[in-house]
């Protein structure tokens, strides 16, 4: 098993509302986290990151104005890593796809939240990333 098959890349968005700064969380069964998946075998860890926010919530295009940097937690879930990289959209609507496997989503819930919220919702892993997203863009 290589680093690649370990490793699950997702996106931290934010976006600009009446209510501030906000930002993405999906819910599978009782977990929030960001947009986030597996690295496929000769993908780029961004690349992963951007594929994987559009198969799960629809939104292509996100705007990485902070630069590539990123942020990893783990070990998780069967040793994985997880790598989130920080970027901004202007896109509100969400659309929970299919899983490629089972060919039903493998989100129950989305929620815009401001980072406050993030964090009360988030696991202790995802909190960290929370923290850090918070501090680059200012929320």
């Amino acid at each position: 098993m290589t680093f690649e098959e370990k490793l699950s890349c997702g996106v931290v968005l934010a976006r600009e509302s009446d209510r501030g700064c906000m930002t993405l969380l999906l819910r599978a069964w009782h977990h929030w986290d960001f947009p986030k998946g597996l690295c496929e075998a000769g993908e780029q860890p961004l690349e992963a990151a951007v594929r994987e926010l559009a198969e799960e919530t629809g939104i292509a295009g996100p705007v990485f104005e902070w630069g590539e940097r990123y942020i990893e937690t783990g070990p998780y879930s069967r040793g994985k890593t997880a790598r989130y990289y920080l970027a901004r959209t202007a896109r509100e609507q969400v659309i929970l796809g299919p899983s490629p496997e089972t060919g039903e989503p493998e989100h129950q819930e989305w929620r815009w939240v401001g980072f406050d919220e993030a964090y009360d919702l988030a696991s202790p892993r995802v909190r960290e990333v929370v923290v850090w997203a918070r501090q680059i863009v200012g929320a």
